[in-house]
C-alpha cells in the first residue's frame, strides 16, 4: 500500500457519519489528530441513506401506498440527513477555520456507496467509527468499516469509542 503523507499542505480527509454517537466521536477523533492549523485540507463529510424502497400499487398485503406516505418517507430521509449534517456542522465548527468542508449524500449499501466514493474522489484516508458489535453481530450483519478496510486504497482509520472499548 502506498504511504500517504499527512502533513502535506492539502488532504482531503472523508469522514463517514451516521446518526451514530460512534461517527460523531470519530468526527471529533479526526478533527482533533489529523488536522492541523498549518495546513489546508478538505474535510468531506459522507453520510449514506438507505436506498429508497421501490413501491408498487399494492405491497404483499394489498394495502395501498398513497403518494403521501411515499412523500412523509422521502421527508424523513431528508430530515435525517439534515439531522445528522447540523450534528457535524457543530461538531467541525468547534475547531480551525482553515477546514474546507464538502458534504456528499449517497443512497444504496453503506459499504459500496462509501467505497465508490473515496476512490472516486480520490481521499487521501477515510474515518469511519467503529460501532463495537460483537463477533456474533458482527459476522451476521457484516462490518462496514472491515469491508472499507479491505476494498479501498487509501489509509482506512476506525476510530473506536472509548466508552465502547
Amino acid at each position: 500500500m502506498e504511504a500517504v503523507n499527512l502533513k502535506k499542505k492539502e488532504c482531503k480527509i472523508v469522514v463517514a457519519v451516521d446518526e451514530s454517537e460512534e461517527s460523531m466521536y470519530a468526527l471529533s477523533w479526526c478533527l482533533g489528530n489529523l488536522f492541523s492549523q498549518n495546513t489546508t485540507n478538505t474535510l468531506v463529510l459522507l453520510y449514506v441513506k438507505p436506498p429508497p424502497p421501490v413501491y408498487s400499487s399494492f405491497d404483499a398485503a394489498g394495502y395501498v401506498f398513497s403518494s403521501d406516505v411515499i412523500t412523509a418517507l422521502e421527508k424523513y430521509g431528508s430530515d435525517l440527513v439534515n439531522s445528522v449534517m447540523g450534528r457535524a456542522e457543530t461538531i467541525y465548527s468547534k475547531f480551525s477555520s482553515n477546514i474546507i468542508v464538502e458534504r456528499i449524500v449517497g443512497s444504496g449499501d453503506a459499504k459500496e456507496v462509501i467505497c465508490h466514493t473515496v476512490e472516486k474522489i480520490k481521499a487521501d484516508t477515510l474515518v469511519m467509527g467503529s460501532h463495537g458489535y460483537g463477533f456474533l453481530k458482527r459476522t451476521l450483519l457484516g462490518s462496514v468499516s472491515d469491508h472499507c478496510a479491505k476494498h479501498v486504497k487509501c489509509p482506512v482509520v476506525i476510530v473506536k469509542h472509548p466508552e465502547k472499548i
